[in-house]
């Protein structure tokens, strides 16, 4: 991929592939509509319209089993509990694996699963929380290097003090 800039404040891909991925595909036409309309700020849904209309994109079929796990996993992550110590936590946890070469989800339950899959859990959690800490970072560095004009936007990863906090004011 080649970046160029567009005065200096924004970054726009320019590159058109015949293997491009379909997140790839959608970022492009997220791009086009953005050209087309001055960069307005805008939803999701109005853009999808707005590229079936222009012939951009097919919308998918849909498979009612498919959306149904979907709507029972969004369930599943929402589901909270208050343990005796009055401390909410997530009563579902889950895990992602591989079988036959196939990634899915499987879910269990916070003093019901095993050990074993509450490791495995806890630690992708926490590999998500890296890499949203990670782009987060590179967003505020980027976005500080594009405004050298400025004073820098400072970020805290330490979250030490922040968990100390939330306890604190969980107990009082």
């Amino acid at each position: 991929m080649r970046l160029r800039t567009d005065g200096g404040n924004r970054f726009q891909p320019h590159y058109r592939r015949q293997d491009m991925t379909e997140n790839e595909k959608l970022q492009e036409i997220w791009k086009s509509y953005e050209d087309e309309h001055d960069h307005l700020a805008v939803g999701t849904a109005e853009v999808v319209r707005w590229a079936v209309s222009k012939g951009l994109m097919e919308l998918p079929k849909i498979d009612p089993y498919e959306i149904a796990s979907q709507k029972m996993s969004r369930a599943l992550r929402e589901e909270y509990a208050t343990d005796e110590h009055g401390r909410r936590y997530r009563v579902n946890h889950a895990i992602k694996v591989s079988i036959n070469g196939v990634q899915t989800t499987i879910w269990g339950i916070l003093g019901h699963a095993p050990r074993k899959h509450m490791e495995t859990a806890f630690a992708q959690r926490r590999e998500q929380i890296i890499g949203d800490c990670f782009h987060l970072k590179t967003d505020v560095d980027v976005y500080n290097d594009l405004n050298p004009t400025e004073q820098p936007i400072q970020l805290g990863l330490d979250f030490t003090e922040d968990v100390a906090e939330r306890e604190v004011m969980l107990v009082s």
